[in-house]
């Protein structure tokens, strides 16, 4: 159906989101965040995982490190962008939960393919499968949470359902170390525990309610009307008290096309938002991807051990990032997370004792759990409703390729500089990340229309 044959919003969807606006706290029931939670708890172990299995493939495959890199992790990636854009898109015409059923499925079906793989041409097709689930569930996770949440508490409500998730980071190395080195097929019950997961997060999905804010820019307005109406109704009996409802300040356009985010006003951001992924993701994915092979290869043997000790850091950054994401605007909490992440890395590549690369892991670690859901948070939030998920895909499915580019040439630069100048190098691009976030919109405690503006 073309836009201009979608319904077209009436005054009354202006109202029921005006409503819906006024509400400053979280009216929805409390275990809707466990149930998004849980789907994130796979995704950040599935995202993790690949870089603990792959020197056990490359045994099992015969690959060369270049070969098992490529294959099993930039086609992830690969998966990761494609699967961004279409279900992101499909999910600004189809709507978000439909949409969120389809990831978790996709990943399930992945991660149980990846586990199956008999050779190269079943694991390259399984993990693109799992990197297409992966890569559009933290798209819409990050666009539908900030759509139901209160403006005063958007980003501490995200982050808390991100802590849930970043638990599977912090666990996933220590699952890694139970499994891998007794099993010679350790590497696939990591990926059959993910499958797992992924099928109890599929069957408590389908609690979840569709956003409000998609109904009524869709036309569904007694769906929406219902929806708003018991959110009312529950933060009435937990102590808030309901403003008037404002229309005017409410946003109500539809039948946003894709090629909008290319011109003004939205290409900016569009240009802001995806180089800031791009450099984080060089980085982000070639620690997560390669370090326990560098480690290993650099004589630290016990280098699994080291960032399963330092992982404790993810869920330390998502708390602290809960304490000051609605009190302080999110674009400086980037860039202070990005300093945390430079001084781990300088402190793992020095390597001048185990303490020391503990340590760095640990920063590291912190620095991925302050900044990935703030700043997935303040990509989805960057656009409007009518192309919230077409944009952050955009800017963050792109922007993937960064991660691709870390993943296969950290080794590389490691082998040619040196063990430091290689962790040296992702611990800057970091930086840069961080200093790109400067040039986005105020949206600490605004409104969805008043960022998105």
């Amino acid at each position: 159906m073309s836009a201009e044959a979608q319904p077209r919003p009436t005054p009354q969807a202006a109202e029921i989101l005006a409503r819906q606006d006024r509400i400053d706290v979280w009216a929805l029931p409390w275990h809707y965040l466990a149930i998004v939670g849980t789907g994130y708890f796979f995704t950040f172990y599935d995202i993790t995982d690949i870089g603990f299995a792959i020197p056990q493939i490359q045994t099992e495959f015969h690959l060369s490190g270049n070969q098992s890199t490529f294959l099993a992790l930039a086609i992830g990636l690969i998966g990761y962008a494609v699967g961004s854009l279409i279900i992101g898109a499909l999910a600004d015409r189809f709507g978000r939960f439909r949409m969120l059923i389809v990831t978790i499925v996709l990943t399930a079906i992945g991660s149980f393919g990846d586990a199956a793989s008999g050779g190269l041409a079943t694991l390259i097709i399984f993990r693109f499968v799992t990197g297409m689930g992966v890569g559009a569930d933290l798209n819409l996770v990050s666009t539908y949470i900030g759509e139901l949440a209160p403006a005063r508490l958007r980003g501490r409500i995200s982050v808390t359902t991100f802590l849930v998730g970043i638990i599977g980071q912090a666990v996933t190395p220590f699952i890694a170390l139970a499994l891998i080195p007794g099993l010679h097929n350790g590497w696939r019950w990591l990926f059959i525990i993910g499958g797992i997961i992924a099928v109890i997060a599929l069957v408590a999905r389908f609690e979840l309610p569709e956003s409000p804010r998609w109904l009524a820019l869709h036309g569904r307005l007694e769906e929406a009307d219902e929806l708003v109406a018991g959110m009312e109704e529950r933060a009435v009996a937990r102590g808030a008290t309901l403003a008037d409802p404002d229309p005017s300040e409410v946003d109500t356009r539809s039948g946003f096309p894709f090629g909008e985010l290319l011109r003004p006003p939205y290409v900016r951001r569009v240009a802001v938002f995806f180089a800031l992924w791009f450099f984080w993701y060089i980085g982000n994915y070639g620690f997560l991807g390669d370090a326990a092979d560098l480690f290993k290869h650099h004589g630290l043997n016990a280098g699994t051990l080291y960032l399963g000790i330092g992982a404790i850091g993810y869920p330390v950054g998502a708390g602290l990032m809960i304490l000051g994401i609605d009190r302080f605007e999110r674009k400086w909490l980037l860039l202070g997370s990005t300093v945390v992440w430079l001084a781990g890395m300088l402190l793992v590549g020095a390597a001048h004792s185990e303490a020391v690369v503990i340590v760095g892991a640990f920063l590291a670690s912190t620095a991925l759990g302050m900044f990935l859901q703030a700043g997935y948070t303040y990509t989805a939030e960057s656009f409007p409703t009518r192309a919230r998920t077409s944009g952050f895909a955009l800017c963050d499915g792109v922007g993937h390729g960064g991660g691709a580019i870390g993943g296969l040439y950290l080794p590389t630069i490691v082998s040619s500089l040196s063990f430091f100048a290689g962790f040296a190098i992702i611990g800057v691009t970091g930086l840069i990340a961080g200093l790109i976030a400067l040039a986005g919109p105020a949206a600490s405690g605004l409104a969805l229309e008043r960022v998105s503006a």
